[in-house]
């Protein structure tokens, strides 16, 4: 008996520095939380997990709940996304690499545990070379992991890294 091969976005070194060069890009300020941009580029790989997130009680949250409703679909049913937050790890770490390489991001991530645009031109460059069109989907998810789960807290148990459990959070 044969086995299949199944094909993931997650575990593919090109699609993980598309989705990252894209949320660098649509992120204005000069530097975040490493942990912060492994967990947005989970999101973008997976976006209905969005809807697995704790929201608040906000105006906001409830906007953001609207767009990403809780829906069973078998067909996306992630069993356990801590695990496969993890397993994404040297896939994202390859892909910073990668980008310090090339000049885009501060080599210093490692030490610093934080994502610093040292060349915000040959982001910009790299993503007009690719000609990449999102759907509105994509667009809204880009634009809300970028601008609202960048106004949360990171740490704490109503931070980011709480509220999705997709990594340790307890000792912060």
């Amino acid at each position: 008996m044969g086995s299949m091969i199944v094909y993931n976005q997650a575990f593919d070194i090109n699609h993980t520095l598309y989705r990252i060069l894209l949320l660098l890009n649509q992120f204005k300020l000069e530097s975040l939380e490493y942990e912060r941009l492994r967990i947005w580029d989970f999101y973008m790989a997976f976006p209905f997990e969005i809807g697995n997130i704790r929201f608040g009680t906000g105006p906001n949250d409830r906007e953001i709940k609207k767009i990403f409703p809780k829906k069973h679909n078998p067909y996306r049913n992630i069993t356990n996304p801590r695990k496969l937050f993890s397993r994404m790890h040297p896939y994202q770490l390859t892909a910073f690499g990668k980008l310090a390489a090339l000049g885009i991001i501060g080599n210093d991530f490692n030490s610093t545990g934080r994502i610093t645009i040292i060349n915000r031109e040959s982001l910009i460059s790299i993503l007009s070379d690719i000609d990449y069109k999102l759907d509105d989907r994509e667009g809204n998810v880009l634009k809300i992991l970028t601008t609202y789960f960048y106004q949360m807290e990171f740490y704490g148990n109503n931070g980011l890294k709480a509220r999705t459990k997709l990594s340790e959070y307890q000792y912060d």
